[in-house]
């Protein structure tokens, strides 16, 4: 293996700084991020809108949709977790739906006959929302369940977890559905399969290239990664040994980094203050970001509320390459409030703050500002 490059935390935070934040239009930003997480959580825009807003000036909450749904240019898929994905990747990432598939091998054989008559509707009628398909039954057993109790809606999450149909679109929020090949554009129907190893490694780069470099022992949740039958970490061994992902050490803690992000070593970051999503590619391994940045993040959304240090939907506050505080803002009826404000150490840039508050309140179509009561003075 090669030896490992030597680099300061504030080397490392620099260029990371320098590589998420560089501005561009949003195929740029797909391009170099490889997908964004989708949530659906939106008391600001969702997360794959906060993530967009930080990178692609101008752009405002749901632009994202005609770029999906319109363009086809990216589509909805399984990634980390459920990911807006460009159809580039759609290859590779077949090999996630073999390794999800069992769930639809077991529905058929618990249920025989739904999964072939879900799929002669779509084939007939599509594209449907799951309430539009005339094949409607529930299993009372299943009440309280993560999918509740409905057969026809298992069924229709079983296939698109195993790549048989995808989202056409969505309607306030909700999957309309259809055959994947109907979705997916003729130019990736048409190439050649890849195999497991060949798609793990792709998946693998797209990731590193995501997110600028990874710890090797980064939890599951950042690989995504089925560990029994992926290999992936022999995969990601090669190709550190082939140069593709580059070691490093930073001040004690071993990371495989992108090459592209170490051609911007050196480069200062732009003196711009930036609200962070809660899922951003920057905030994925959160051990390295306290690490880099000594700014310790928990998204507290599923903390119960007495037990949240700062609240409930919480952004962290980037200025060049300090995080300098934590925010929580509520979008509603043309008023964007602050909710809660937070400063993470040192001096604020007035400036700045309110050039970035100015930036939000454009992003979520507001017409005004409000603080809620309590919230300490906040800059601008």
């Amino acid at each position: 293996m090669p030896d490992a490059i030597s680099l300061t935390r504030k080397d490392v935070r620099r260029a990371l700084a320098a590589y998420h934040l560089r501005r561009g239009r949003i195929d740029e930003v797909f391009e170099r991020l490889r997908s964004i997480q989708y949530d659906p959580l939106s008391p600001a825009g969702c997360n794959h809108d906060l993530v967009l807003q930080a990178r692609v000036p101008g752009y405002e909450v749901g632009h994202w949709q005609s770029y999906a749904y319109t363009q086809r240019r990216v589509y909805d898929g399984w990634d980390k977790q459920a990911s807006l994905i460009p159809y580039e990747g759609w290859r590779a990432r077949r090999v996630i739906c073999k390794w999800q598939s069992r769930w639809l091998d077991e529905l058929v054989r618990d249920h025989p006959g739904a999964v072939e008559t879900v799929l002669g509707e779509l084939e007939r009628n599509g594209p449907l929302e799951p309430g539009e398909l005339e094949f409607q039954q529930h299993r009372p057993e299943w009440k309280g369940s993560w999918y509740g109790p409905s057969l026809t809606k298992r069924t229709l999450r079983a296939l698109w977890h195993a790549g048989r149909i995808m989202t056409h679109s969505r309607r306030n929020g909700r999957h309309v559905y259809d055959l994947t090949e109907r979705v997916v554009p003729a130019a990736q129907l048409e190439e050649p399969p890849l195999t497991d190893a060949e798609s793990v490694r792709a998946i693998l780069r797209d990731r590193h290239r995501g997110m600028g470099l990874i710890r090797p022992t980064a939890p599951y949740e950042v690989w995504a990664m089925d560990n029994k039958h992926s290999g992936h970490r022999a995969i990601r061994d090669d190709m550190v040994r082939t140069g593709e992902l580059i070691p490093v050490e930073i001040e004690g803690v071993k990371a495989n980094a992108a090459p592209e992000l170490l051609e911007l070593l050196g480069e200062k970051p732009p003196a711009r203050v930036t609200f962070v999503a809660p899922l951003d590619q920057l905030l994925w391994d959160r051990k390295l970001v306290e690490h880099l940045f000594e700014f310790a993040y928990k998204w507290e959304v599923y903390v119960p509320e007495r037990r949240r240090e700062y609240g409930y939907y919480v952004l962290p506050v980037l200025y060049g390459d300090r995080f300098i505080g934590r925010i929580e803002f509520s979008a509603r009826q043309k008023v964007l409030e602050i909710k809660r404000w937070s400063p993470h150490g040192g001096r604020l840039p007035r400036d700045a703050m309110r050039a970035a508050l100015e930036r939000f309140r454009r992003y979520v179509g507001a017409e005004a500002v409000v603080q809620a009561d309590g919230v300490p003075p906040f800059p601008g």
